[in-house]
């Protein structure tokens, strides 16, 4: 039971993570007009979990994870995912993220946090958010399997939670959407994780709506 505290405080929304800003893209496909009722945001979470998270952000939380405080280690993890970002607003709003992950990690005086952030500070990391959320989480006490399961529930119930705020639908068809997802995240979760040299993914469709809406006049989300 001890071993499964540490995950849920981490997976919490109410954790200060900065992530209430950032809608990975949602409000770009509401923009264009997409209707995202449940099964349409069910579908959206999918497509995130199997063509960017599992390919790309898991692959560099996991391998961020083992490396452990090895900051050496992390900055090439972390060039390594940025570079295979193509959106800058998603870029931007990861990093951004990151930083306020580890902001608060130093605040409640997680084991290496501070040294994380001299590194981020001194630019030797950028602090792309999964790589924060992998070595974090590991010295905040979650094991391999847990930070895998909880950075793919906290990237769709994100998406959730940006859907609602836009009034795309309300709070219990997103609920609804996010427990369709779950198996998904599960499934994922057991798949073999590759070096670096293999992240990649992505989702073209998606990635044309966050461009589209980082130039918009009128925005909600900074992503």
């Amino acid at each position: 039971m001890l071993s499964l505290l540490p995950a849920l405080q981490q997976a919490d929304a109410a954790f200060p993570s900065g992530g209430f800003a950032f809608s990975n893209g949602v409000e770009g496909l509401d923009a264009l007009g997409m209707h995202l009722n449940g099964p349409a945001l069910a579908g959206v979470m999918e497509a995130v979990l199997r063509h960017r998270w599992a390919p790309s952000d898991r692959i560099a939380l996991v391998q961020a994870w083992r490396a452990g405080s090895d900051v050496a280690r992390l900055a090439e993890i972390d060039r390594a995912l940025d570079a295979a970002t193509l959106p800058e607003s998603l870029r931007r709003g990861s990093r951004r993220n990151g930083a306020a992950l580890l902001a608060a990690h130093v605040r409640i005086d997680t084991p290496g946090a501070s040294a994380f952030q001299a590194a981020l500070k001194a630019e030797t990391i950028l602090g792309q958010l999964s790589v924060l959320q992998g070595a974090l989480w590991r010295a905040a006490g979650l094991e391999e399997d847990a930070a895998i399961q909880v950075s793919g529930y906290t990237v769709t119930s994100g998406l959730a939670s940006a859907a609602v705020r836009l009034g795309c639908l309300g709070a219990l068809p997103a609920q609804a959407a996010l427990r369709d997802v779950l198996p998904i995240i599960a499934e994922l979760s057991r798949a073999p994780v590759p070096d670096i040299d293999r992240l990649g993914g992505g989702l073209p469709w998606l990635d044309i709506a966050c461009a589209r809406q980082q130039g918009a006049s009128l925005r909600l989300f900074a992503s």
